[in-house]
């Protein structure tokens, strides 16, 4: 139905209906800054503003006691999530194309066995992972969290990206190389440039998926050597047993929090026209 064609009454439906649901969203992000803001003393009351606002929180975990475990672990997390996501995103790139590209025996089901991988529960193979990087010397370090992580993001980044190369018109590689563009030089110049929308869909994903994985971070690290933030998180601690740190648990959520809003504001365009062109043909 036409925009022009709905009624006042319609149109007044859809903004509640997107008010509801976007103070659902919001709230429990909104009730979490606003922890963040809170005295150790007040975050047993039930009111939703603090009472006297602080920056307490955040200083201890810049500054602080928690700085030294709070700050190693957003460097782990950046780096190890940056580089997942960009090896995840090239390796699918090929993948991709050729699964769009070429007719080969077994294309569905590599498609078929990517999309299990990408469900399948990660804590049910954590506890041989661990035992075999402790045994080879992978455990807590870099790698020992990027293969593990391109286990979750490299599966997603196939399926997702092969829906986007086939969206490609065939014809126009085609003419790049009735132009005298080697096939490489097509893949490079032609198609990558078209794909850009669902790349940079696919590496959000993928970076989304890694920087928010708290299972393979706390089972495979132990030292703030390659610990990465959620994992740094379950071991925040109050300034005596007796005290709760939800404060600087909060304050912390909300820094990690920041680089996916600005990654989504930055690249907003460009996601929503990679979905929207992943989703014309199914």
């Amino acid at each position: 139905m036409d925009q022009q064609n709905y009624s006042t009454r319609q149109k007044a439906l859809w903004w509640i209906a997107g008010l509801a649901i976007a103070a659902y969203c919001l709230i429990p992000v909104l009730w979490i800054l606003s922890l963040s803001f809170k005295r150790a003393s007040d975050l047993a009351s039930k009111t939703f503003l603090p009472p006297v606002w602080t920056t307490e929180n955040y200083d201890l975990i810049l500054r602080g006691a928690a700085a030294e475990l709070f700050l190693p672990a957003l460097r782990n997390s950046i780096g190890i999530s940056l580089i997942a996501t960009l090896i995840a995103v090239l390796l699918a790139m090929f993948a991709a194309y050729a699964i769009a590209r070429l007719n080969f025996v077994g294309k569905r089901v590599i498609l078929t066995v990517a999309l299990a991988v990408a469900i399948f529960p990660a804590m049910s193979i954590v506890t041989p992972l661990f035992n075999l990087w402790r045994n080879i010397g992978l455990y807590d370090t870099w790698p020992g969290l990027i293969i593990p992580y391109l286990s979750l993001t490299l599966p997603i980044s196939i399926w997702t990206l092969s829906a986007f190369f086939r969206e490609i018109p065939w014809e126009m590689e085609q003419a790049a190389q009735v132009d005298g563009a080697t096939p490489w030089q097509a893949f490079r110049k032609v198609i990558v440039p078209l794909a850009a929308p669902g790349v940079f869909t696919t590496a959000i994903i993928a970076f989304f998926i890694a920087w928010n994985d708290f299972v393979y971070g706390v089972s495979l690290t132990s030292t703030q050597a390659s610990r990465p933030v959620p994992a740094a998180l379950a071991l925040f601690t109050g300034a005596s047993q007796f005290e709760e740190p939800t404060g600087a648990i909060s304050a912390a959520a909300v820094i990690v929090t920041i680089p996916v809003i600005l990654l989504v504001l930055f690249f907003q365009r460009r996601i929503v026209a990679g979905l929207t062109n992943g989703a014309v043909k199914g």
